[in-house]
């Protein structure tokens, strides 16, 4: 780690001196990526220092509790020792995620679709939860977030949610969180105390960029409008504002009902559309490139069971990477990081090996 460090971080006064030189400042394409080398190389150069700073403290203290004879002030030590330990452990942990280099498509714009699969009511109410979940780790993250399309569920919370969040590092952290999410609890409609396993899907959708123009023909498009509908009167329309589109050649469809203007509910709809078209190209030719294996590492399959939210238990367990946390709750109010920045780690492993 150490040697991959020093590699990465002998880069940053080279990046500094190109930036500085007036002529990239015409070329936008290049500034922008000297701007992201800059960023995530400073980024690295600041967690490394934080490492080194805890762990020569560490170190002092270590040295120090074997020399101090009062009892009291070797209690104290001890404590600063073992909240170092932590700290140094988190720091190395953000160093090996850091690690992995950057990829052109860290910081493009996500489009997560949430849908409740078996269990039915409670299915939908853990659909909720996880729209919360990513809300609040969007929010620790200096994310911004917009709902696109939603269907209530009667019981609580969504039969479907579709969101899409923007932000440095956003498809980056979210890539892996595709696939089927499990849940064992006691449902509250539950009289007789029995835990039940639901699961709910989570498509995770990058939106195209600037460089990847997806070309939509308006003849190709089959428009609806209907009037948009809710439980409890919610989001209910008196007119016909709803709109739902089919792409007629791949047969994809999409919907928006959110806004109460037929022009921006068909604007968001078409964005969803926009990137499930691209993912559908990116995976073409991903197939075209390698073998269907290769081309499917961290792609993060919708019928694969990927982890398991256990509330008796305060566990989650990722299945693909082993990891299980005894941290369930704080995990529900957004603090997903962990689980993330492992998943960022395992899936580099693999494709280096693929």
């Amino acid at each position: 780690m150490e040697k991959k460090l020093q590699e990465l971080l002998s880069r940053l006064g080279e990046v500094e001196t190109a930036l500085g030189n007036p002529d990239v400042h015409s070329d936008k394409k290049r500034y922008k990526e000297l701007s992201q080398d800059h960023s995530y190389l400073s980024e690295l150069k600041e967690a490394y220092e934080q490492f080194q700073k805890s762990q020569k403290e560490l170190g002092d203290n270590q040295v120090l509790i074997k020399e101090e004879k009062d009892p009291e002030f070797a209690a104290v030590i001890q404590e600063d020792i073992e909240r170092l330990e932590k700290d140094v452990a988190v720091l190395q942990s953000k160093l090996e995620s850091l690690l992995v280099p950057p990829d052109p498509n860290d910081h493009a714009n996500v489009i997560m679709e949430l849908r409740a699969g078996t269990g039915g009511d409670e299915a939908a109410i853990f659909v909720g939860n996880c729209v919360r979940m990513y809300r609040l780790f969007s929010d620790k993250m200096g994310w911004k977030y917009e709902t696109l399309a939603l269907t209530v569920s009667e019981a609580g919370g969504y039969k479907e949610y579709v969101i899409s969040l923007s932000g440095k590092n956003v498809h980056r952290y979210l890539q892996y969180e595709a696939g089927t999410h499990r849940v064992q609890r006691v449902p509250v409609t539950e009289t007789q105390g029995r835990v039940h396993t639901s699961a709910i899907t989570v498509a995770v959708l990058m939106e195209p960029g600037e460089d990847e123009k997806i070309e939509i023909d308006p003849s190709d498009l089959k428009i609806d409008t209907y009037r948009a509908q809710g439980a409890g009167g919610q989001h209910v329309n008196t007119t016909d504002s709803a709109v739902r589109i089919t792409h007629i050649p791949t047969g994809v469809v999409v919907y928006c009902q959110e806004e109460r203007s037929q022009h921006k509910n068909k604007e968001k709809a078409l964005r969803v559309l926009a990137a499930k078209l691209a993912e559908e190209k990116r995976r073409q030719e991903a197939e075209q490139r390698a073998s269907l294996r290769s081309s499917q590492v961290g792609t993060g399959d919708r019928s694969e069971r990927i982890r398991t939210y256990n509330y008796a238990q305060n566990r989650v367990t990722d299945h693909r990477i082993n990891l299980t946390l005894y941290k369930l709750d704080q995990i529900m109010e957004g603090d997903l990081k962990e689980v993330t920045e492992s998943l960022i780690r395992y899936f580099y492993q693999e494709k280096l090996h693929a």
